[in-house]
């Protein structure tokens, strides 16, 4: 089973475009509308987000990077050894090699996805 993130799959279209068939008026009230439903989103996120997380910090940022660069590191080794005498990996190999990969795509998403709560406000950032 493949696990799908956010760097393998791209995100929707964010931005507000106003139906042609709506009058200025009806346009600024679904505008009303919508950063209300944005709002709403954001709170939620923050409240949710400081109470699992609570702040980040340098040394969480480092944690998170320095296990994506182990497992990154973990990853190309594995496939230098599987290569090294010039023979297609087993199928075994090749899952293996797949779910190291897999470790490290999970581990970079999960660092940009930290920074991207920073980012919005959604979690606190103290420098120590």
């Amino acid at each position: 089973m493949a696990i799908v993130s956010s760097v393998t799959r791209p995100r929707g279209h964010d931005h507000f475009e106003p139906e042609a068939a709506l009058d200025p008026a009806e346009q600024r009230a679904l505008r009303g509308h919508l950063e209300q439903i944005d709002y709403t989103v954001f709170a939620a996120n923050k409240e949710v987000v400081a109470r699992t997380l609570q702040a980040a910090d340098p040394a969480k940022f480092q944690k998170l990077a320095l296990a994506a660069a182990e497992a990154r590191a973990k990853w190309i080794a594995a496939a230098l050894q599987m290569s090294e005498h010039g023979h297609a990996p087993t199928p075994q190999q090749v899952e293996q090699l797949g779910m190291l990969r897999t470790a490290y795509d999970e581990l970079t998403a999960a660092y940009e996805g930290m920074r991207r709560l920073v980012e919005r406000g959604h979690l606190p950032y103290h420098r120590k």
